[in-house]
């Protein structure tokens, strides 16, 4: 199966119905498989408000949405799954919240023991990275790609690539194995963020060949 896109919000969203249009913008460039809410730091009610303007515009294109660390809320906005990192709720409380057929993924920076265990757990997606050097998060962790190559040859749990990257290095993470590529800040500093997308899966069509 190619590569897809797999796009998170900008970490602040002050208006949500100023954010759409641009939102709308990326959505409408090109193939997107999942979009993330990641709003970092916000207060609950500001989740929800935010949310309750995104998810049911998101879904309606049907592009499924996941909500960042938060089960419970993402439960409450009635969202396609969550993402959680090594410190939020577990895998199986958030199972427990959201349903059998939600789609939960797990961060595992630079470990394949992490990935494996996420994945025995029952995880739909684990995430590797940060690849590259980014602006969106603190990161300490930085794998080779050759991880999204093992795990793919060992690993039936598909694998999301994370963490600085953009339509020039998309390319080589997709053709090292990655099911997905999270992309942030390439596509909301753009001028065009429409035109990002459409960049972001030229890359990836390129790595299908």
């Amino acid at each position: 199966m190619p590569c897809r896109l797999y796009l998170i919000t900008p970490p602040t969203i002050e208006d949500a119905s100023a954010f759409l249009p641009r939102l709308d913008a990326a959505l409408a460039g090109g193939d997107v498989a999942a979009v993330q809410i990641r709003l970092k730091p916000a207060s609950d009610a500001h989740i929800l408000e935010v949310g309750r303007a995104l998810v049911p515009h998101i879904q309606a294109g049907g592009v499924a949405v996941l909500l960042n660390d938060r089960p419970d809320l993402a439960a409450q906005l009635g969202c396609d799954g969550v993402h959680l990192g090594q410190s939020d709720a577990s895998l199986a409380e958030a199972r427990r919240q959201l349903g059998r057929d939600a789609m939960i993924g797990v961060t595992c920076h630079d470990s394949r023991h992490l990935a494996m265990e996420a994945a025995e757990a029952g995880a739909d997606y684990v995430a590797f990275g940060a690849f590259f050097p980014t602006t969106t998060k603190d990161t300490v962790h930085r794998p080779d790609p050759e991880i999204l190559t093992i795990w793919q040859e060992t690993m039936q749990t598909p694998c999301v690539a994370i963490g600085g990257i953009n339509a020039d290095n998309a390319e080589l993470l997709a053709s090292a194995g990655a099911d997905f590529i999270a992309v942030s800040s390439a596509v909301w500093d753009a001028a065009d963020p429409g035109d990002a997308v459409a960049r972001l899966n030229a890359a990836l069509a390129r790595a299908a060949g």
